[in-house]
This record gives structure tokens, sequence and C-alpha cells, in this order.
């Protein structure tokens, strides 16, 4: 596979510039300079900027000026502390992951498109300057199979007007399913050198999403413990507690070597991912991945344990979701008692 330098274990700096109220106080004190301090002390080596279209550009799409100038601080702070860089589109106008948001029209609408062309027009001419330390994901979990053939047409035009501006800027591509890996076969795009293919792993959701309040049929008190369990019990665990959900889920029978679950689960899981990867000689990159912060410490030990192995083993650059708050903080207080064990696994 081919190796994407700099970009090999980062952090998510998630509602930062996204998923927020968007107000200046948000945008001013989310995360500061000692984070990104922090963040370079934990010896990582990049982080992934999620934004809004809210921070760049008004609800007519005109630009926002001091929104550039937020974003290339962040970046001015990258450099400071040795820390590459994603600008990560996470919501588009007409487009979320999270349909609480309530946007859509995106796919189906040229004129929408064309404001996303736009709008990656001009964060190209802003930071394509800073290929090599800064690369650009076009737009975060596309959601239902059915837009992949339109985010397959609208992702080669984003990427031929932004190449025009950034021929040398590395591009992040994702598929449906909330950028599956089982989907990345389904990408339709024109490669070059400064191509990433991305997907995102929660799996088993059962386990990672435990008592989430955002996902249809999950019981806000559900727990579920992962250590000494089997595939064959957590595919058991799966379908007799969210029958009906499970069959819009995917979990993937891990490997036969290993009793219980482990690194043999997601090296079987992303095997299809890894061989297209080969086979297209393109960097796989994971962009998110993490537990929510219900569950034991020593379970999340557990389970980022088994991922660290694989990602390791199978040589796939990542960025774990995400450094604080948001249901996931690595750097939540939550993980005192056992954050540098952790770190070792991120």
């Amino acid at each position: 596979m081919k190796e994407w330098k700099g970009y090999k274990k980062g952090i998510n700096l998630g509602g930062w510039f996204a998923q927020n109220d968007h107000r200046d106080e948000t945008y001013d004190t989310f995360i500061t300079e000692d984070d990104f301090k922090v963040i370079s002390s934990w010896d990582f080596d990049h982080v992934r900027i999620s934004i809004d279209y809210h921070l760049l550009e008004d609800e007519k799409g005109q630009r926002l000026e001091k929104g550039f100038e937020r974003l290339e601080k962040a970046i001015a702070l990258c450099e400071k502390y040795k820390l590459n860089s994603i600008i990560d589109l996470h919501r588009v106008y007409g487009f979320s992951f999270d349909k609480s948001y309530g946007e859509s029209g995106f796919f189906d609408d040229i004129f929408l498109q064309e404001r996303f062309y736009k709008l990656w027009e001009d964060i190209a001419k802003k930071f394509g300057k800073y290929h090599g330390r800064v690369a650009f994901e076009l737009l975060n979990e596309i959601t239902e199979q059915s837009y992949s053939d339109r985010w397959n047409r609208i992702a080669r035009l984003c990427i031929g007007r932004i190449r025009k501006i950034a021929p040398e800027t590395d591009i992040v591509v994702g598929s449906y399913w909330n950028n599956s890996f089982l989907a990345l076969s389904d990408l339709d795009i024109k490669l070059d050198d400064h191509i990433i293919y991305t997907f995102h792993c929660y799996e088993p959701l059962i386990f990672t999403h435990q008592g989430a309040n955002w996902i249809d049929e999950m019981p806000v008190d559900y727990r579920y413990s992962i250590i000494d369990k089997t595939y064959e019990q957590i595919n058991e665990d799966f379908g007799r507690d969210f029958e009906g959900w499970y069959a819009n889920r995917i979990l993937v029978p891990g490997g036969s070597d290993d009793p219980v679950f482990g690194k043999d689960f997601f090296i079987s899981s992303f095997s299809s991912a890894v061989a297209l990867a080969d086979k297209l000689n393109v960097p796989l990159y994971c962009g998110e991945y993490g537990c929510i912060q219900y569950m034991d410490p020593k379970d999340e030990l557990y389970w980022f344990k088994a991922i660290h192995q694989a990602f390791e083993e199978l040589q796939i650059n990542r960025a774990v979701w995400t450094y604080k708050k948001m249901h996931f903080g690595i750097a939540d207080e939550r993980l005192d008692g056992v954050r540098d064990e952790l770190l070792k696994y991120l």
C-alpha cells in the first residue's frame, strides 16, 4: 500500500469549527493554543479539523473572511507545534451526515453543488500553498448508497476544479454508508499522486456507541462489553438486541485464529479496503474511530488495543475521534486513570 507521509496517527478536533453553535465564543475558546501543545506532546503527527460551511460562508453563500482567518490561525498553530492537518468539510449547505440538522437537496440541486465547488475553490486558493502539510477532505460521511453515482460525479468535478488551483494538495475522499470501508470499491474518481481513500470505523456499533441517544433503537441505558466475547456472540447479541436495526448494519465476521474479539476482527473487516488500496496504489486512511463516554475505561482500552494492532499490521493511517468532549473525548476527565496506557494504542 502506498505510504501517506506525515499522517500516520492523528486526532480529530471535533466540536470546534463544526457540530456546534457557531458562536465566536465557541470558536475562540473550545480549542486554544494549549490544546495544540498537548496534542503535540502526545506524539500525534496531524489533526483533522472539521468545519461546517457556517465558518466560511453565510446562509446565502457569501464568503466570511473572519472564518478564513480563524482557519489560517489554526494552520499556523499546527506549524508551530509540528502538526500536519486535514481540512475536513463536515457539513455543506444542503447535506449533513446528521439528519437532525435538516440539511437536504445537495445531491439533486446543481446550484447547491456549484456552491460546494466554489467553497472548495476558495479554500484551495487560501490553503493550497501549504500542500504537504495541509490536506483537503471533500465531504464527511456520505450516507445513502443511492447517492453513490451522484457523489462520484460531484467528487470528480470538485477534484478537477481544486486541481487547477492546488495541483499538489492531498485530497481525501470517502464513500457512502458513512465512509464505510465496504463502500470504497464503488468510488469512481480520477486518481493521481495526491488522492487518499478514507473510511471510518466504529464497529461493533453496539459497543462503541452504547447508549447513544442519536441512534434509532439504541436504548439510552444500554451497556455492552466485548471483553472475552467471541465474534459469534457479538453477532448473536447484535441481532437479538437490535432486531430490525441490525439488518441495516454491517458487522463483518472476524478471523478464525483468535477465539475472542481482537485484532483479527479488524484485519478481516478491513481486508477488502486494503486489497483495493494495494491494487490502486493509494494510501488508506481511517479518519474516525473511537468509543463513547458511557463505557468502562477498561473496555475502551481493550477495543483500542485491538484496532491499533490491526492498523499497525496493515499500515493504515488514522485519526482518533476526538480530542475533547463530543461524547468521545480522549482528553476528558473520565480517562485520566488510563490515558497514559491508551495513548500507546492511538
